[in-house]
């Protein structure tokens, strides 16, 4: 695949991570806009966090807090928002559940919805961050908080890019947490939530180490949006034109076969 121009994924174009190389996805990787826009927020933070110095100790217990509530914080949204099924149930939040997660299990090595979109990821990283920061260290806190946690909004962002991108990393740790979620995207959906920490998962039970601890969930692709409940709830079949069935990629109205008309 050949290189993108800076900003181009402010175009509608396909990325195809399993296309990609990695001098290809890093080049990509940071010249995409919410990246950044995470670099820029983070930076500014920081240099407010040395501005706003105060206490050494309230400081770096904000950025510590921030390295503890970030995979915890992902694991509760992960779980409980993105693999929950209410979402697609009312048209009000169909199309933002579509965006921020379905698509990407729909097609994995899709860099356009790999990344979380910038109007969810930055209200809701700065919106615990901030307070956290500023109850722990005052102002420094609350820049030293922000600001750190967009470094770890960043280092997660590329490692999930590094799971999904058609490489073999020569780290172990970037291939125990690559071998991890694919497990995630393409055996069982219901488990192994984490992205490069999987401690909440081994203490709430979802972590699995290999395919074989669990059967082979039939809603891995679709996360529970089969057939039946498109009928019911149709917002997210309507803007996908169209979704993949159980365990197969075909369209709802192409039925197991591959054949069918298309609905008005």
């Amino acid at each position: 695949m050949a290189v993108s121009a800076p900003f181009s994924f402010l175009k509608n174009r396909k990325h195809n991570l399993d296309r990609m190389t990695l001098g290809d996805l890093v080049y990509s990787f940071f010249t995409y806009y919410a990246v950044l826009a995470y670099i820029t927020v983070g930076v500014v933070s920081l240099v407010y966090a040395v501005k706003w110095f105060e206490s050494p100790v309230r400081t770096l217990l904000s950025m510590a807090a921030a390295s503890v509530v970030f995979p915890l914080g992902w694991f509760l949204v992960h779980k409980h928002i993105l693999h929950s099924r209410f979402l697609y149930k009312s048209p009000l939040t169909a199309a933002t559940w579509k965006r921020i997660h379905f698509d990407h299990h729909q097609d994995p090595n899709d860099l356009r919805v790999l990344f979380g979109a910038l109007a969810n990821v930055l209200p809701t990283v700065g919106g615990v961050m901030a307070p956290m920061g500023y109850l722990i260290g005052g102002k420094a806190g609350m820049a030293a908080a922000l600001g750190w946690g967009m470094v770890i909004t960043c280092f997660y962002e590329f490692c999930h890019c590094i799971q999904h991108l058609n490489y073999t990393p020569k780290l172990g740790f970037l291939k125990d947490i690559k071998r991890l979620h694919l497990s995630h995207h393409f055996h069982n959906e219901q488990g192994n939530y984490g992205i490069t920490n999987y401690f909440w998962d081994r203490l709430f039970g979802t972590y699995y180490a290999k395919a074989a601890d669990l059967p082979k969930s039939p809603t891995v692709f679709n996360l529970g949006y089969t057939a039946e409940e498109a009928q019911r709830y149709p917002w997210v079949d309507r803007l996908s034109h169209g979704t993949r069935g159980d365990g197969h990629p075909k369209r709802f109205w192409q039925g197991k076969d591959g054949q069918g008309t298309q609905p008005e």
